[in-house]
């Protein structure tokens, strides 16, 4: 699979742009503020109808414009698929696959696999947990449907338990009963939700400290822990424990809403004891980790888009990082990097062809 065409109309700085691209690399180079990662954001909306930067959808709407569209052309299984994209201010997002309309967004997620390495990422690192858990669900929702579909109805009944216990301090009662139907319908999608999580854990983690270390040169020990309350306890348990808190409080204090990812350098957290270098490092190795995964489940090679990520590594990690992406497990990937000659130098070192597009 790849992208041989995209267009883009009025999305955040660009006005009206459309590029052919190289199957294997294409590169975009320019100062900063011209609009490189704004392409490569555009790319991964078509993936994942979102932004990567900016949940807001209006607000990815050029200043001053009405609406924007992104239109690309795949080529996938020998035929081309074609994928639009648009939003209209005051109106719903529309996405469309070869001129039919989704039903469900959710539908599309998994169908053109994509993993972006970005510096935005360090919000993984600096962050609460519930960037992490977003991360977990991201990689799982991409080749898992039932898994997408418990978690969004694990949302919606988690949302409308804290709604029943807002009334109930509101209105000075309380009815065990009707709390219960709540309880029931969460413990059993917690279950499955624990489940899948804790067993993609355990096949990832090991494909993760297999990146960290070639990228450091084996220099470093990393590790990477999935905490969760249902280690120790079930769901139904949890929620009967944390009940009284839970009534004063006006919110669901226990679950797998709660679950996190531990990063630790040593056996010390990366975000204090992790140089920047570090940091990115085990941020690329982790994303890289999830190419793997997604690529072994799917049956499909994931696009990669590598946004700035030669900033803050030092030669040998660059290096290590290059031989990486010419390895031929990647597929297209899209790079950008404000220094063209640094570029340049960095592709002319390995085999695959590209395209640089200087903005």
């Amino acid at each position: 699979m790849y992208l041989q065409k995209i267009s883009i109309v009025n999305f955040k700085n660009i006005e009206s742009q459309t590029f052919d691209f190289q199957e294997k690399i294409n590169c975009f180079v320019g100062n900063n503020g011209v609009g490189k990662t704004n392409v490569l954001d555009a790319i991964y909306y078509l993936s994942f109808t979102k932004s990567y930067f900016n949940s807001v959808a209006v607000q990815n709407i050029k200043h001053g414009e009405g609406f924007f569209m992104i239109e690309g052309n795949y080529l996938l299984n020998d035929r081309i698929e074609k994928i639009v994209c648009s939003l209209k201010k005051g109106q719903k997002k529309v996405l469309k696959r070869n001129e039919k309309a989704y039903g469900k967004f959710s539908e599309h997620i998994g169908q053109f696999p994509l993993v972006i390495i970005s510096p935005a990422d360090r919000d993984l690192v600096t962050e609460g947990s519930d960037t992490r858990r977003k991360f977990i669900d991201g990689v799982i929702s991409q080749q898992n449907k039932s898994y997408l579909q418990d978690l969004i109805a694990y949302n919606k009944v988690l949302s409308q338990r804290n709604a029943l216990l807002k009334y109930f301090a509101a209105n000075r009662t309380f009815d065990a009963l009707n709390l219960s139907v709540y309880d029931e319908q969460l413990a059993n999608y917690a279950s499955k939700i624990y489940k899948i999580r804790k067993a993609f854990l355990e096949e990832f983690i090991p494909i993760f400290n297999n990146k960290y270390q070639i990228i450091s040169g084996d220099k470093e020990q990393v590790n990477l822990n999935y905490k969760s309350q249902l280690h120790d306890f079930n769901m139904e348990d949890l929620l009967k424990k944390s009940l009284e808190k839970d009534r004063v409080i006006q919110y669901t204090t226990s679950g797998i809403h709660k679950d996190d990812l531990s990063f630790e350098i040593g056996d010390y957290p990366i975000k204090k004891f992790g140089s920047q270098g570090q940091q990115k490092s085990y941020l690329i190795a982790l994303k890289l980790a999830q190419f793997q995964f997604i690529k072994q489940q799917s049956k499909v090679t994931p696009i990669l888009l590598l946004d700035d990520i030669f900033d803050k590594l030092d030669e040998n990690r660059v290096a290590q990082i290059i031989d990486l992406v010419n390895n031929d497990e990647f597929g297209q990937i899209f790079i950008t990097d404000t220094h063209s000659d640094r570029t340049e130098n960095i592709l002319k070192q390995g085999d695959k062809e590209y395209q640089i597009f200087k903005l």
